[in-house]
């Protein structure tokens, strides 16, 4: 597995797995993959960036060089938030689930946060009732600090969302 910066070329491959993973686990983002489906890959070109200015997408390699997990970085750009990062849009393709993708993903993402001038605390959202993966966020650090119920509503189902936070130290 290879972990490193997407960059354009990647787009197609991106959008790809956020689509299997927005169709295949609603409950778990935000977005939707009716809403999503018909976007091209170009306009996910704004979530690109560096390792230097707080915005960019890691993405995990399997060993045939597919694209089967993604978590991204977006640095708060208001004045009085730039202290401030949000972990988003972390996936993992079905077929690359339990291999411990996830948690080098984060690790990597968290690592690259901590070279980030200025930046002090990451923050992210999960699906409270999707404990395996609340725990791999606790594992890596984060703690839970509240609880947006009712966040999700898919039919008349209704996800919480937890909000985690992790303290940068250098």
């Amino acid at each position: 597995m290879t972990i490193r910066l997407l960059v354009e070329p990647d787009l197609p491959a991106y959008k790809a797995l956020r689509d299997e993973c927005l169709r295949s686990a609603p409950e778990a983002f935000t977005s939707d993959y009716a809403s999503s489906k018909d976007t091209p890959a170009s306009a996910y070109a704004s979530r690109l960036g560096d390792a230097t200015t707080g915005r960019f997408v890691l993405g995990a390699f399997n060993d045939a060089g597919v694209l089967v997990g993604a978590i991204a970085l977006e640095r708060e750009t208001r004045l009085h938030t730039q202290h401030r990062a949000c972990v988003v849009g972390m996936m993992v393709a079905g077929s690359a689930q339990k291999q411990g993708m996830a948690t080098k993903l984060v690790a990597k993402c968290v690592h690259m946060a901590m070279t980030l001038t200025n930046i002090e605390q990451l923050t992210l959202t999960v699906t409270a009732s999707n404990r395996h993966v609340v725990r791999l966020y606790k594992r890596a650090g984060f703690v839970d600090y509240g609880l947006h119920t009712k966040a999700i509503k898919i039919g008349d189902t209704y996800f919480d969302k937890m909000a985690m936070r992790l303290e940068l130290k250098r």
